[in-house]
């Protein structure tokens, strides 16, 4: 699955998931998010 997709997902997880879920969907979140400015960071311009 696409790095961008998967953001998108963890997303919308956190609109309707369970408060004690929560935590665990944001530091996924964070940790995609930083994958993806890695990868885009290592792209040419």
């Amino acid at each position: 699955m696409p790095i961008e997709q998967h953001i998108e997902e963890l997303r919308a997880e956190l609109r309707w998931c369970d408060p004690k879920e929560r935590p665990q969907i944001e530091r996924e979140l964070k940790a995609a998010r930083a994958e993806l400015a890695r990868l885009l960071a290592r792209e040419p311009q």
